[in-house]
């Protein structure tokens, strides 16, 4: 007996053994007798689309068979029991896979809010607006000790740091913290020993800080490197009006980055570069640069060596000058040359009201030069000139023009360390009853009587 004959013998058997135990009352064998099983309230299987297996309950030799109505009871109740069982299990019906779906994305949706939530709670609670957080930070990568001082005054609008020996690192780590900053608005730094390094780090966080409106950084040591910072971030800087650079060994290379950042910037008031080494170089280079600014109103250039060519150059500057309003000249070398460009300044510019030009050797015939432009000057308030060799005719003669201009708008004269004689003396008196409010302060000659 081959393969199929053993096949086709083992189903007759189960069909035999189905219909003795009335599962299966009989078997068709046509398509009739299916149908007619199917109006006795049997269901006919769909015709097998690939071979069944002989325990197959869908058909047998690819004839249809008909389910008594007792095993499709049985079945029914175990679907319905595994319904119950999976309702119980899950808390849902099976056929509600969609809800279960939606339901599952929407708690995703829930679960990445959350998350978000969190991130934006831990997010608030890490930002430090005094940037003290950071500052630790940077003094521990930096192996420098924290200023108590600073961390004291942080939340305060002015923070006066002098002399404190903050060294380069320690700047570093200073600048690092002002950055997120919003509390500190003027911030003094004066001899700190920063030097070009930190004078770098301070340009730096200038740039990205917007509240701090005055800083002083003088005394400083910074030198070229520094300057070359300071003048990228006066580029870029909207916001400091003040800047204070006295005593930085700012030399002739440092004016070159300074001019073209004077030029540009238009928010800068307030400017102080006294006690430095500019020459006459410095003097052409930053004339120039002062002729076309339109933003400083305060200038001090106190204690350089500006002299000759280079102070006729930054003189004539002055004259196309149109927002300056103080100006510190003193101690630098003027002399007759700088004392004669300074007279077209006095004639033209209408702006200018506190002049200071101390110890600049100046002669009487420079004194001469000045009281010809003061006699047709009406905005200058405040004119020093102590110390000058001008003797007691160039202060008379400076005197003189004030009797002459009835427009002068002069309050105060320094004449300090000059001695003058009697005339001048008579002429003070005649002018001070034209101008009451006239102030001049002198040295009285005095004449040694023979005994």
């Amino acid at each position: 007996m081959n393969l199929n004959e053993k096949i086709c013998e083992h189903k007759k058997v189960v069909s035999e053994k189905m219909m003795k135990e009335n599962i299966l009352p009989s078997v068709c064998e046509d398509d009739e007798e299916g149908e007619k099983n199917e109006t006795l309230g049997e269901i006919a299987s769909r015709p097998a689309s690939r071979p069944r297996s002989v325990y197959s309950r869908g058909s047998v030799d690819g004839k249809r068979v008909p389910r008594s109505r007792l095993s499709l009871r049985d079945e029914q109740n175990a679907d319905e029991q595994k319904e119950e069982e999976f309702e119980k299990d899950t808390g849902s019906c099976p056929c509600d896979g969609q809800q279960m779906e939606r339901d599952c994305v929407i708690a995703d949706e829930d679960y990445d809010i959350d998350l978000e939530l969190e991130a934006f709670h831990n997010e608030r609670q890490a930002y430090d607006p005094t940037g003290q957080t950071r500052y630790k930070e940077a003094c521990k990568m930096l192996s420098v000790t924290p200023m108590s001082c600073f961390l004291r005054n942080i939340n305060q609008t002015e923070l006066n740091m002098m002399h404190c020996g903050l060294g380069p690192q320690g700047t570093k780590a200073l600048a690092v913290s002002l950055v997120t900053n919003t509390s500190i608005l003027k911030l003094n730094l004066r001899d700190n020993w920063m030097e070009g390094i930190g004078g770098a780090a301070m340009a730096d966080m200038l740039k990205e800080n917007s509240y701090i409106t005055e800083i002083d950084l003088s005394e400083n040591r910074m030198g070229e490197h520094g300057a070359r910072a300071l003048s990228s971030m006066l580029l870029e800087n909207t916001t400091l009006v003040s800047l204070k650079l006295s005593g930085s060994h700012l030399d002739e290379h440092a004016a070159r980055h300074l001019a073209p950042a004077l030029v540009s910037n238009q928010k800068l008031q307030h400017l102080d570069l006294s006690h430095n080494r500019f020459g006459d170089i410095a003097g052409e280079l930053l004339g120039a640069a002062i002729a076309e600014n339109i933003g400083i109103k305060s200038l001090n250039m106190a204690w350089n060596s500006i002299r000759g060519n280079g102070a006729i150059a930054f003189v004539k500057g002055l004259e196309a000058n149109i927002f300056l309003r103080t100006l510190d000249l003193s101690y630098n070398g003027l002399g007759k040359e700088g004392a004669k460009a300074l007279e077209e300044v006095l004639k033209h510019n209408n702006i200018l009201e506190d002049l200071n030009i101390s110890i600049n050797n100046i002669p009487p015939v420079g004194a001469i030069h000045l009281a010809m432009g003061l006699k047709v000057n009406s905005t200058l308030r405040i004119l020093k000139m102590s110390r000058n060799p001008i003797q007691s005719a160039g202060c008379f003669a400076i005197l003189k023009s004030m009797q002459a201009n009835p427009k002068s708008a002069l309050e105060f004269l320094d004449f300090s360390d000059i001695c003058v004689d009697q005339e001048f003396e008579d002429l003070f008196n005649t002018v001070k009853e034209i101008i009451p409010n006239l102030q001049v302060k002198h040295e009285i000659k005095t004449v040694l009587k023979k005994s």
